[in-house]
């Protein structure tokens, strides 16, 4: 039976009829192709009865490539569930049908044709390992269909049309989720546009820290005991409404999105590898942001390889001395704790002798911004993602209590922090989504308010084109990381799901930014367009949490193991 919101719709929509069936239809041939190219992979990177770390590096475009067609692969099934679930609700309307039909038309064929891991890297099947006869797989009608007429000019120009029907601050096409997880994203919105946008410029071309005013707002809103339990001073609420606070602060600016993760990595890491006496005298400070947290894992020869960090803790009576170099520390100035990952047996080079501490420190001035003995520190000056700033930082004998020694026991710091990997990695996808939505924002109003040969650039096919694109892949990365929330909420396993969250939704916010840039032509390349901060700030993303190449080697082991 036809839905009313198809009954509805213009005669002339670019909608595939059956759309729903057809796009259902095409799922069990990209899993067939999903499952010959694990089988291929597998074959090349096995020694013995066992994967091999060596062979996957050997072989690390197919290994990578898989990922990135598993991700795909799971990203078209949440599209599918997504739309599932509005046609149930009666909010599969023409926007949200043409999102839909146009996400399916192009990963499709991408799959088939060659994936698209970055600007300079295509993956295709071949690269996995599979001849002509395996990709007849894709031969089937369904994908015929949508490979052939989901993604068209027509399909594009109609949806940015329906764009343009929508107030300013939009969404574009329902999200799927509850009543009261909109309800905080309107919040949200709100604060954003009132309270971040029409600063965050400023604060970027100057360089300068979010304002303590800002931070104060944030924590009376709840955002930095977000998904801390009541009993620890918290609000105990999902990661899934974690993403939508995340989302619409980001989409304001990624230094506002950002302050949270700060606290989230630090609850986390209390919550999951704590004592109770850490948890009740921390959780609590991190909830209300008495306590701000910075983490400081890297080192400045290690990288994504924290097992070989050298920065060593020593024991001292019943404390700790800590001495070594840090960098790429986030908000490391004007924080009063820092997640500190540190070696504590020295006869090791691995991950086995790291020890986790909660290491107090001063909070710092502009004049003074490491006052703390023991420690020192400079700014690393950067392209974006400017509001909290970079630092490294020296420690020479610099004390940390016994009692902040993370879980009273030494060794568990690889093990803590991997625990953590999965809510930050989420929290992440869900900052590039709201990126990519910043710069579809500035993108659209430009394209509507410039006007060339007569006419606003967003009546060129190509200029509407990268909008649309824009739109239908901020939906397919949301999806995705909604999945990965609600996994984890549901207290199973999501390393997976989340780093594929994270690796698509950070290419994602890098494409918008460009394409974005693009339509300003000339003037998105002056620091005074808006977009010229997006696209710095959207760069980062496809770095830390897990640097792409690293995350979907982390990817491919999970499928391949």
């Amino acid at each position: 039976m036809a839905h009313d919101g198809q009954d509805m719709m213009m005669a002339n929509t670019p909608v595939l009829p059956d759309l729903l069936a057809q796009t259902a239809a095409a799922l069990p041939a990209v899993d067939a192709v999903l499952e010959t190219a694990t089988d291929r992979v597998r074959t090349v990177t096995t020694s013995g009865d066992r994967v091999s770390g060596a062979l996957i590096e050997e072989h690390q475009t197919a290994a990578h490539g898989l990922a990135w067609l598993a991700t795909y692969a799971q990203a078209l099934h949440q599209m599918q569930a997504w739309a599932d679930q509005l046609q149930s609700a009666g909010q599969f309307g023409e926007m949200e049908q043409l999102i839909h039909q146009i996400a399916f038309g192009e990963y499709l064929w991408q799959i088939y044709g060659g994936i698209q891991m970055n600007q300079g890297e295509v993956v295709r099947l071949q690269d996995m390992g599979l001849g002509q006869n395996d990709m007849r797989a894709m031969m089937a009608p369904a994908v015929m269909t949508l490979t052939q007429e989901g993604n068209t000019q027509a399909a594009r120009t109609r949806l940015v049309a329906l764009m343009q029907d929508q107030t300013a601050n939009a969404t574009f096409g329902a999200s799927g989720l509850d009543e009261e997880l909109e309800m905080i994203r309107d919040q949200f919105r709100r604060y954003a546009v009132e309270k971040v946008e029409p600063f965050a410029h400023d604060w970027h071309l100057n360089d300068e820290l979010i304002p303590l005013e800002t931070i104060n707002e944030l924590a009376e809103m709840g955002v930095f005991g977000l998904t801390i339990p009541e009993e620890y001073g918290g609000f105990g609420m999902s990661k899934s409404a974690m993403c939508v606070v995340s989302e619409e602060l980001s989409r304001g600016y990624i230094g506002v999105g950002s302050l949270g993760t700060r606290s989230e990595i630090a609850a986390e890491l209390i919550l999951c590898g704590g004592t109770e006496e850490q948890k009740q005298k921390w959780l609590p400070q991190l909830a209300s942001a008495e306590t701000l947290p910075t983490a400081v894992f890297t080192e400045p020869n290690t990288g994504s390889d924290l097992g070989s960090l050298r920065t060593r803790a020593v024991k001292d009576g019943d404390d700790w001395t800590v001495t070594g170099n840090k960098t790429w520390i986030t908000h490391a100035a004007r924080t009063h704790v820092m997640t500190l990952l540190a070696r504590t047996d020295p006869d090791t080079t691995d991950y086995r002798g790291l020890s986790m501490f909660l290491a107090e420190k001063t909070p710092g001035t502009d004049e003074d911004p490491f006052p703390t003995p023991g420690m020192t520190g400079g700014e690393i000056e950067v392209l974006g993602y400017r509001g909290m700033k970079e630092y490294e930082l020296g420690f020479d004998g610099f004390k940390v209590k016994g009692e902040n020694l993370l879980g009273g026991e030494t060794g568990k710091g690889f093990k803590q922090l991997m625990q953590t990997f999965e809510s930050a990695r989420i929290q992440t996808a869900a900052r590039a989504i709201g990126v990519a939505q910043s710069a579809l924002d500035v993108g659209l109003q430009y394209a509507n308010d410039r006007k060339q040969f007569g006419k606003a650039l967003v009546n060129f096919p190509r200029v509407s084109g990268k909008l649309a694109m824009m739109a239908v892949e901020i939906m397919v990365a949301r999806q995705l990381t909604y999945f990965s929330a609600a996994e984890k909420d549901a207290d199973r396993r999501c390393d997976l799901e989340a780093g594929m969250a994270k690796l698509l939704g950070a290419r994602v916010a890098w494409a918008c930014a460009d394409n974005a840039l693009q339509i300003h032509g000339g003037n998105g390349f002056a620091l005074e367009y808006k977009i010229s901060r997006i696209l710095c700030d959207a760069r980062i993303l496809n770095i830390f949490e897990g640097a792409a190449e690293i995350q979907a080697q982390v990817i491919a082991r999970r499928l391949l193991g």
